[in-house]
């Protein structure tokens, strides 16, 4: 039986959706290991190696015109050995030869495409192919032919160009310059973002646009700190631009992930569960900033996306949501105004097209997404929405990518337990606390090690820095909602165990994946904050809040050593660091924390933490102690909050900055004016 008329290829074992999605191909594929590298030593072939994911359109577009041709499968599998890596199972993998593809060509992006040396060395790049050359572009036959020759006749040439590269992406793409950052850092980012925005329609730069959510909670917290109205406005323009547009789904609810036009309208369709967790953190901290409804009902739609859509039974939320159904992207998203007053009947069929700009002409492929660009309404057709749910959810639905990553899911149980105090709202914590179940049982070893991803009663990969760091950060965000010690237990001994497997104890800084891992062509330190925040800067910021929480002067040296190591860095490029950069604003700002001492079920204790949840406040935490003194866990873990008491057998809020305290309060509206005056 030839490679062409198999019925399943090697992927068919794995549990990744992407890799499944290869498994009938008759490309002979191999997973990312030990089996493809030794073929390819045995048999002189470079490694043809393909990185995607599940909810990837062009990947789609990729296997439809190459992967499930014969023509092309007849060559891939004759000279060379052909390797599928699901980026989000691997993001190792994917970073290194991502920033080969960069130096060699400028660009990237997914499908990615290299081609290696049977010892993982990248010689040649691109990403998406098509079967033929096309439109100036080239095409996958004509470059396997070019390809498998040059590896014949002119090998030394191409793997010396390879090493070339890939020393180019050592010493620079992976090399970070050290020295302090300046102390104008925060002023210098704000004007970049200030220089980019689009004031017509929000956000930065043109299209296409991400919602880049670590850029506005910058802003935020640049708004928090000098009072700049100009930066606060920035955020509102995007947040509302966004909400308005056609990135935004309007009827189920949840972004898309990004736009590819300026005005919002046209999204990519797929949506990531990243983005909405980030999003969700970031409405409802405008919300907090502002108490302006809008953003809480932006932050409670998604959740409702997500607890509906996106969940697991037994806890944790799945990765994605293809862009594409029946093999076509946005189809499931897109109406005619006959489809919608099928639906409502005339009049209201009528009046809702005209509010979400339903036309016959169609704003996309001659359909139409929702959106309230042109009719500015935030109000009204809750009625409606339902229905025309109802009649979507009878259409075929886009893929979804069902794997768990812990990455992904510790910045949903971070933006769930934030919400879930900031709105009032428990069924949020409650589904945090079960997706934090869930990891804890299904992603971590005996051993105490994270893994990376579950599927189908596979846990699999050692977990990431990134892993750890926004599990920690979940877990911080829970402990400031409901105040239960194990939390904060746990996020300490997650950050020991981070610092022991991926800490650079020479120089500083993370590595992207752990010293107990494969061992892969470099072993980079990653802090750009691109589609989410690197693992680097949200553990800068872990570190800073458990420094003000805990006093364990270990973490204020653990920033100051990683702050040299990627200062020039930073200083050179502010704008690609806005994570990083909350970090030295809780420096700035005079992080701290307020610890109220009294019973959780007290009533004046409730109107206080009402009281601080209600402000926006991101450089303090908050304590809640029992009355009476504390030998025990909080003790050991909160030693300075553990002395404070009650004045007068009154709930008492002791306000901390740089560990230096204010007169302790018992008097709400005395604790409220304090906050507001801060």
């Amino acid at each position: 039986m030839t490679a062409l008329n198999k019925v399943s290829n090697r992927l068919a074992d794995e549990k990744s959706p992407y890799l499944l999605q290869h498994a009938h191909n008759p490309v002979d594929w191999y997973p990312w290991g030990e089996k493809a590298f030794d073929r390819a030593l045995g048999e002189d072939k470079p490694i043809f190696l393909s990185i995607g994911y599940s909810t990837c359109h062009w990947c789609h577009v990729m296997e439809r015109e190459s992967f499930e041709d014969g023509e092309v499968a007849e060559i891939l599998n004759k000279y060379f050995v052909a390797v599928k890596v699901d980026r989000e199972e691997r993001p190792d993998i994917d970073t290194i030869y991502m920033s080969f593809c960069q130096a060699l060509t400028g660009s990237g992006g997914w499908p990615l495409t290299v081609f290696l040396t049977p010892e993982q060395k990248p010689f040649y790049a691109g990403t998406y192919f098509p079967k033929h050359s096309q439109q100036g572009m080239p095409g996958l036959m004509e470059l396997l032919e070019s390809i498998h020759e040059a590896w014949d006749n002119n090998r030394e040439d191409l793997i010396s160009s390879g090493d070339q590269i890939t020393e180019i992406v050592e010493k620079q793409v992976f090399h970070h310059s050290p020295g302090e950052l300046k102390k104008d850092i925060l002023h210098r980012a704000y004007h970049h973002l200030e220089e980019i925005f689009d004031p017509g329609d929000g956000g930065f730069g043109t299209a296409p646009k991400f919602p880049s959510p670590h850029q506005l909670t910058f802003l935020l917290r640049y708004w928090r700190l000098t009072n700049n109205e100009k930066a606060l406005d920035m955020v509102e323009k995007t947040l509302e631009s966004m909400y308005r547009g056609g990135i935004y789904d309007h009827i189920g609810f949840g972004f898309a992930r990004y736009s590819v036009d300026q005005k919002w309208l046209v999204p990519h369709f797929e949506k990531m569960l990243y983005d909405n967790a980030l999003l969700a953190l970031c409405y409802g901290e405008a919300y907090q900033a502002t108490q302006r409804p809008l953003y809480k009902k932006v932050v409670k739609e998604i959740f409702t996306y997500i607890l509906r859509d996106m969940s697991h039974e037994k806890g944790g939320f799945y990765s994605a949501e293809d862009a594409d159904s029946e093999g076509v992207e946005g189809k499931f998203y897109i109406w005619t105004p006959e489809e919608i007053k099928k639906v409502l009947g005339e009049e209201l069929g009528e009046a809702y097209c005209e509010t979400y700009d339903i036309t016959r002409r169609g704003n996309f492929e001659g359909a139409s997404i929702p959106n309230l660009i042109k009719s500015g309404s935030v109000k009204g057709f809750d009625d409606a929405r339902k229905r025309l749910f109802s009649h979507r959810e009878k259409r075929i639905h886009p893929h979804k990518d069902d794997k768990i990553l812990t990455a992904w899911n510790g910045l949903m149980i971070a933006a769930l337990a934030y919400n879930s105090r900031v709105l009032d709202e428990p069924e949020y914590y409650e589904a945090a606390e079960k997706a934090l179940t869930f990891i804890m049982k299904n992603l971590r070893r005996d051993d105490g090690r994270l893994l990376a991803r579950y599927r189908d009663g596979e846990a699999a990969y050692l977990a990431y820095v990134d892993d750890y760091a926004f599990l920690i950060w979940g877990l911080l965000e829970l402990y400031q909602t409901n105040f239960d010690l194990k939390h904060l237990e746990l996020a300490l001994e997650l950050h020991r165990d981070m610092m022991k497997l991926f800490w650079d104890t020479e120089e500083g800084g993370l590595y992207l994946y752990g010293d107990d891992a494969e061992d892969l062509l470099v072993r980079p330190k990653e802090l750009y904050d691109g589609a989410v925040p690197s693992g680097n800067s949200a553990a800068a910021v872990n570190m800073l809040r458990l420094y003000h929480l805990t006093g364990d002067q270990s973490f204020r040296e653990s920033i100051e050593s990683q702050q040299r190591f990627f200062g020039n860095t930073v200083n050179e490029s502010p704008l690609g660091f806005t994570h990083f950069l909350q970090a030295v604003f809780l420096d700035h700002a005079g992080a701290g924390e307020i610890t109220i001492v009294g019973d959780k079920k007290d009533d004046m204790v409730k109107e206080m933490l009402k009281v601080i949840n209600n402000s926006y406040l991101p450089e303090l935490g908050a304590v809640l102690k029992k009355p009476g003194k504390d030998s025990g866990d909080m003790h050991r873990i909160l030693p300075s909050a553990s002395q404070r008491e009650q004045i007068g057998n009154k709930a008492t809020a002791h306000l901390c900055r740089n560990f230096s305290c204010q007169k302790p309060i018992t008097d709400i509206d005395e604790l409220a004016e304090k906050l507001q005056s801060q």
